[in-house]
């Protein structure tokens, strides 16, 4: 197979950013290239075009790629759902709930099977494939067992990329180590190594470059800048980060709720992009102040998570600030809080049967939560009675849940979505919304209606209209055209062509 597999010395050294950039210069290249990542953890994931669901990370790399996001991309998705549990989503659809010790003994012969086919089935469709791994490939207590590492490379028959993060402290410590944990078949699939998030004059680390050259062996294929605001989706929760100004009036305040079991809060990447919009994460009732609006994202464990907000205050503050003419969004899970009860019968949430708790009561309806999860991409408009204007509106859902009211007089719907059926909550001209449809934000003519109605409220100039899908594009060429200036590209290009 042609590609390269991207491993690093640990989380978090940037292996989603580059691989990204990499699929964005080989397709610039006129290659059809795909992601591929067989074992994904993160609770951030992407809907494809056929209604499954797989981490978020290989559906933007796929965009990157400018190709179709499929499961083939990432066969194994684990979605935590406590400390000790994940999900097992397995070519797109849920499998099985397992422990640690439980997905290592149980699954791995079946997770080798799958990721065979996925591998064979990406060779017969593509020229290319660019690999990720995940967190450090010498992890000794995991090694024996690991589905996404080592394994898969050599499965793939893939050169591997070593990937280290200097700002971080320890690069020379952390390649040398890594280096050296490998077996001598392992170590010899290692064709490159990048030193990502330099700051500074890199001509001052060209003694550091040789140094490594002399000690493994292995070229040094660039020395990659610390890009700020790169603005491409973060993979998990190590990703999240605030947008903060000095409060003034021509700045909105977006209040974020930051649950411990937060889902994809990609949700609220396209305000990253407004330039007069401030985000906050918020955990407790103190934290909440006096926002324009606050935005109540999905999550994996949603009773859980709102016992959390309930005993930390910001249930009881969130009331009193709707109360007193404050904005709230609730997305998926979100929604699920604004509801006056929900119900657990089988355990599906909680893994406790029988539990029921009282949500937050803005919403008159009960959210009961079963077995059998909703992944579905849905389009259609804003339902009539909201009296917004006629655009059509699409995204995605993934959730457990099914929200009922008690009578027709309760229902103010958001959405009329294309097969006829209503869905979400719209109260007073927007102030209150829940709705399961993720990437409600990535709506531009919604975002910016939403937007504009704040900024008229607080005495702002309303704003021309961001097109997110055009800013998206420019920002892979951009990521792409940044990288390749500090990378070795011929080199990089023989080690891609290696394969058969």
């Amino acid at each position: 197979m042609k590609g390269v597999m991207i491993q690093g010395t640990s989380s978090d050294v940037g292996k989603s950013l580059i691989a990204t950039a990499i699929c964005r210069m080989v397709a610039n290249e006129g290659i059809k290239v795909a992601p591929f990542k067989s074992q994904n953890m993160s609770n951030n994931s992407y809907v494809t075009v056929d209604g499954k669901e797989i981490g978020r990370a290989q559906g933007i790399q796929a965009e990157a790629a400018r190709t179709v996001a499929t499961v083939w991309m990432n066969p194994i998705l684990l979605k935590p759902r406590s400390d000790l549990q994940s999900e097992v989503v397995l070519l797109g659809e849920a499998s099985t709930t397992l422990s640690g010790r439980g997905y290592r003994e149980q699954f791995y012969e079946e997770g080798i099977c799958v990721i065979q086919k996925s591998l064979d089935y990406l060779q017969s469709h593509y020229e290319m494939t660019i690999m990720e791994g995940a967190g450090s490939p010498v992890e000794i207590n995991l090694k024996d067992r690991e589905l996404v590492n080592m394994k898969v490379a050599e499965m793939a028959d893939v050169p591997v990329i070593l990937v280290a993060d200097i700002d971080r402290g320890g690069v020379f410590a952390s390649i040398i180590g890594t280096l050296a944990l490998f077996s001598e078949e392992e170590r010899s699939r290692v064709k490159g190594i990048i030193i990502n998030k330099f700051r500074g004059d890199p001509t001052l680390f060209e003694d550091g470059v040789q140094w490594l050259k002399e000690k493994t062996g292995i070229p040094v294929l660039g020395v990659l800048p610390f890009i700020h605001n790169h603005m491409i989706e973060g993979e998990d929760s190590l990703s999240i980060r605030e947008k903060r100004f000095t409060t003034t009036k021509a700045v909105i305040d977006l209040a974020v709720v930051n649950n411990r079991y937060m889902s994809n809060f990609t949700d609220i990447e396209p305000f990253f992009l407004e330039e007069d919009v401030s985000i906050r994460l918020i955990n407790k009732g103190e934290d909440l102040g006096n926002p324009d609006a606050v935005i109540i994202p999905g999550t994996k464990s949603t009773i859980d998570d709102w016992k959390e907000m309930k005993r930390k205050g910001l249930a009881s503050q969130l009331k009193s600030y709707y109360k007193q003419g404050g904005r709230v969004i609730g997305l998926c899970g979100g929604y699920q809080m604004l509801c006056t009860t929900l119900k657990d019968p089988q355990g599906a949430d909680t893994g406790s049967r029988g539990e029921e708790i009282e949500g937050l009561g803005l919403i008159p309806a009960s959210t009961t939560f079963e077995k059998k999860k909703e992944t579905i991409r849905v389009e259609g408009s804003y339902h009539p009675s909201t009296k917004l204007a006629s655009e059509r509106i699409e995204g995605y859902e993934i959730h457990l849940g099914k929200t009922e009211y008690a009578s027709i007089d309760d229902r103010c719907p958001f959405l009329l979505l294309h097969n006829s059926r209503e869905e979400g909550y719209y109260r007073e001209d927007g102030r209150l919304i829940g709705t399961y449809m993720h990437h409600l934000f990535y709506n531009d003519a919604f975002r910016h209606t939403w937007l504009n109605q704040i900024r008229v409220q607080k005495g702002m100039m309303k704003r021309k209209r961001l097109f997110i899908q055009e800013q998206k594009d420019k920002r892979f060429d951009a990521l792409a055209h940044e990288m390749k200036k500090h990378l070795n590209w011929e080199k990089l290009w023989n080690i891609l062509q290696a394969g058969d």
